[in-house]
């Protein structure tokens, strides 16, 4: 493809300068169980962390806002909002700059990741509701799409899954080519690395690609292998980057990349869970990778680190509660960029 934003909107890549982060604190208490306060805690160790570099706002339903201010402590904005669940990657609003270079909310439809989750209905305004309070401009996208199921460099590229974007449970009645289209129109997409594959246990989001795939520069992309052979994602992964190998941009250019190369497991209350590096966060100065006590997990932050000259690499302990409920950092928090077009480094 290699068409022009309708709407001349470009979405910031997620490393461009943000003004502020923002996480929902955890609604839907039958995802953790027993775990539920250890997942509170997660998410405030997470929203504390990012507070040392930017702002932060927690979004907490009406039933756990006090707990969420007195956990989350000072430095963390609280504030009260009806949610059904803590992923607002997905249900939040998804940023772009308009022409002037303000900043706008794409507010699309959730449907619960394919119907798999309910209720959903306070999750399905919450987009436009916490944008509006903000005195963001919204505009509503009928069509289907989740945050985590796209990363973009900033300057016209976007990656995505096939397994997810293409799945007959999100938008059946649009066709490869509508799907394109439309990133392209509200997004500002003007060429898509269409992966074939998320993570196999990721069954929760049908693949997201913030599970394998991340940039961390315009042209520089990071992806998810896997060390494992006798594991389904050893392919998976090894397929997803010959993809990206051979990617063309729309003006004919290459997309360097590197393979974060350990995909740890673990298992927590006999449940086996992966936890990918690459569902970190990129802010301001930082970037945040989820560990989970496995034995590489200080040389692929390190690692990670060295691909984010100038930023701060952190690891934090709590990727195996998080994907107890589906997801991981990235999951849980959403950017909301500075104002103006910032250009793509």
């Amino acid at each position: 493809m290699n068409s022009m934003p309708r709407h001349g909107a470009v979405m910031p890549a997620e490393f461009s300068p943000h003004e502020r982060t923002v996480l929902c604190w955890p609604a839907r208490e039958e995802l953790y169980g027993d775990l539920f306060a250890e997942a509170e805690r997660a998410h405030a160790e997470v929203a504390r962390t990012i507070a040392q570099f930017e702002p932060v706002t927690v979004i907490a339903d009406q039933r756990h806002v006090e707990r969420a201010a007195n956990i989350a402590g000072d430095g963390v904005e609280v504030v009260e909002m009806p949610i059904d669940d803590s992923w607002f990657r997905d249900s939040g609003p998804i940023y772009v700059h308009d022409e002037s270079g303000a900043v706008v909310a794409t507010s699309w439809t959730f449907n619960g990741w394919g119907g798999k989750f309910s209720p959903i209905e306070k999750d399905i305004e919450i987009a436009s509701r916490y944008a509006r309070s903000r005195g963001h401009a919204v505009r509503e996208v009928p069509m289907v799409l989740e945050g985590g199921s796209l990363t973009v460099n900033g300057d016209g590229v976007l990656v995505t899954t096939m397994q997810c974007l293409l799945h007959p449970n999100r938008n059946p009645h649009l066709s490869k080519r509508d799907i394109e289209d439309r990133l392209c129109d509200e997004l500002g997409a003007r060429s898509i690395m269409w992966l074939p594959h998320g993570l196999e246990l990721d069954d929760d989001t049908d693949g997201h690609v913030d599970n394998v795939a991340a940039f961390a520069s315009s042209d520089h992309l990071l992806l998810q292998g896997c060390d494992d052979p006798s594991r389904a994602d050893h392919a998976r992964m090894a397929i997803n980057a010959k993809i990206a190998d051979d990617f063309r941009t729309h003006n004919g250019s290459s997309i360097r990349t590197t393979v974060v190369p350990v995909l740890p497991f673990t298992e927590v209350n006999g449940i086996e869970v992966v936890v990918p590096y690459l569902n970190f966060y990129v802010g301001n100065g930082f970037v945040l990778v989820p560990t989970c006590g496995h034995e590489a997990d200080d040389d692929m932050v390190a690692f990670i680190g060295e691909q984010f000259p100038g930023r701060t690499a952190l690891g934090l302990d709590v990727g195996a509660v998080l994907a107890v409920g589906g997801g991981g950092i990235h999951c849980i928090t959403q950017q909301v960029p500075a104002v103006g077009v910032a250009s793509p480094r």
